[in-house]
């Protein structure tokens, strides 16, 4: 197999969520690398549960391209960044394939594809249906014929006489090929769902058998030669399309994008941030880490389930999103840690928290009939609802002074959560008014307590470059207190000294 000199590269589009994009992006890496190909995944949007399942198959980290949050500069620039020269680049959509923020399809799986110049393949459920998929098809093709759509995979195909009226339909129709056809199979022998959809790598014991069900059922059922050919006919992306520079005017405000040393990254020299880091707290852009961590900052994992405190010489503490709730009694009984946690933001450690975070630092999470008392940081109780009571794209305009944006800031970021901040008196006071969202309660979000923020929101840190350099500028203001406060304290000892 010759490898091409570009990046090769391909979307993976549906019709509609749960289609069956995630499975066969899945199927799809692993022939690949077992053919000793290598890999490298992409998702379009704000998402970490895909993610963490692209992740597992391909090795590595997984970049999301969200055109919304972070333009189509940054989108298309993160991806020529990261693209593997010579490999297989997989870009999985979301939703259906011309699904974007309005009815015109903005910010849509098609319009990345398009900024992307990548070819399209749709998965399609053909569960129930024959040629009325081919309308389907068709439909997309006419709908915009700059999306580059150029073939099909058949999903859930009852047996052999089904897939073969499907393939006669869509080939003779839509003039594309059908490039796979993978057989009805129920979704609980795969991967299992549950709130907020599928469980997360870290939290499934089943992943070894899993790899080898996915080998069998798309061993044969894949046609890769013509897959790989169609990716690597993908053309080059210039710099000058879509800007000049990492990412455009935006590299200016952020570290660089490779970690190389600059003025920006001098600012987290000689700083210690902690982060939370185990099957309970999983949700993290690697960006995110990596802005930091660029910056010079020294990055600490630390496990809410395992660590008995945190480490006393962290400036400030990032926690991120994921199921609390599934880990509620375990971490409910680590009460040394949650102590540790309060003590700390008593003690002005800023704590930055999105979503699981926030839960964590609350008085107690209520699921399911039970309550595990969490840190006490924040004076109210969340409970987590069987609907979702915040989902998508969010807009908050920072009117309040905080530890870690300035007032005037917008914000772009998302949510996607079960839970709820109880009612009760006292709710402490906030930084953000919503524009776009749900957010915590009363039309607000990012709960202000100490240093700490606490927020339903989500940012990624190439769409809020403010982000990585507001949470480094609070610990360099924690860390310099420290400092002072341990000076005063020698110098009281050193003087009490002198006077005996």
């Amino acid at each position: 197999m010759t490898a091409p000199s570009i990046s090769p590269r391909l979307v993976v589009a549906g019709l509609s969520g749960g289609s069956g994009k995630t499975i066969v992006s899945l199927g799809l890496l692993l022939t690949a690398r077992g053919r000793g190909l290598p890999v490298r995944a992409f998702k379009k949007g704000p998402d970490y549960i895909d993610t963490a399942w692209l992740g597992w198959a391909t090795g590595g980290p997984v970049r999301n391209l969200d055109t919304f949050l972070m333009g189509f500069e940054n989108a298309v620039a993160s991806f020529t960044l990261h693209a593997l020269p010579g490999g297989l680049n997989l870009i999985e959509g979301s939703r259906g394939l011309y699904d974007g923020s309005d009815a015109r399809g903005t910010h849509s799986t098609a319009e990345l594809a398009k900024a992307l110049r990548a070819p399209v393949v749709l998965v399609l459920d053909a569960t129930k249906v024959t040629r009325t998929l081919a309308a389907m098809v068709l439909g997309c093709q006419r709908l915009d014929p700059g999306v580059n759509i150029v073939g099909v995979i058949l999903n859930q195909v009852s047996g052999p006489r089904h897939e073969q009226v499907l393939r006669e339909a869509v080939e003779a129709t839509c003039e594309i090929p059908v490039l796979g056809a993978i057989p009805r199979t129920s979704k609980d022998t795969l991967i299992p769902e549950r709130h907020l959809g599928l469980v997360v790598p870290e939290e499934y014991s089943g992943t070894k058998s899993l790899r080898a069900t996915l080998e069998t059922l798309f061993e044969g059922r894949l046609e890769f030669e013509k897959l790989w050919k169609l990716s690597s006919l993908a053309p080059e992306l210039g710099a000058s399309e879509w800007g000049s520079g990492a990412c455009g005017a935006a590299a200016l405000r952020q570290p660089d994008l490779k970690g190389g040393s600059s003025a920006a990254a001098l600012q987290g020299k000689g700083l210690k941030i902690g982060y939370l880091r185990d099957s309970a707290f999983t949700f993290y852009y690697p960006e995110n880490l990596e802005l930091l961590s660029a910056a010079g900052a020294e990055l600490v994992a630390i496990s809410a389930l395992s660590a008995v405190a945190l480490p006393e010489d962290i400036d400030a503490l990032y926690i991120g999103g994921g199921f609390p709730e599934t880990h509620g009694e375990a971490l409910s009984a680590n009460k040394p840690f949650l102590s540790s946690l309060w003590r700390a933001v008593d003690g002005g450690l800023p704590v930055y928290a999105e979503c699981a975070g926030l839960m964590l630092l609350a008085r107690a999470i209520v699921w399911r009939g039970e309550k595990h008392s969490m840190a006490g940081v924040l004076p109210f109780e969340v409970e987590v609802c069987a609907k979702p009571q915040g989902h998508g794209y969010t807009e908050l305009f920072v009117d309040t002074l905080n530890p870690f944006f300035p007032r005037g800031l917008i914000l772009r970021g998302h949510e996607f959560h079960y839970s709820r901040i109880l009612p009760g008196a006292g709710l402490p006071g906030t930084a953000c008014a919503v524009r776009r969202g749900v957010g915590c309660y009363h039309g607000r979000d990012g709960v202000i307590v100490g240093n700490s923020w606490a927020s339903y929101t989500h940012l990624h840190g190439l769409a809020t470059p403010e982000w990585a350099e507001g949470l480094l500028n609070a610990a360099r203001h924690f860390a310099g207190t420290k400092r002072a406060a341990l000076s005063s304290e020698e110098e009281a000892r050193r003087r009490g000294g002198s006077v005996n």
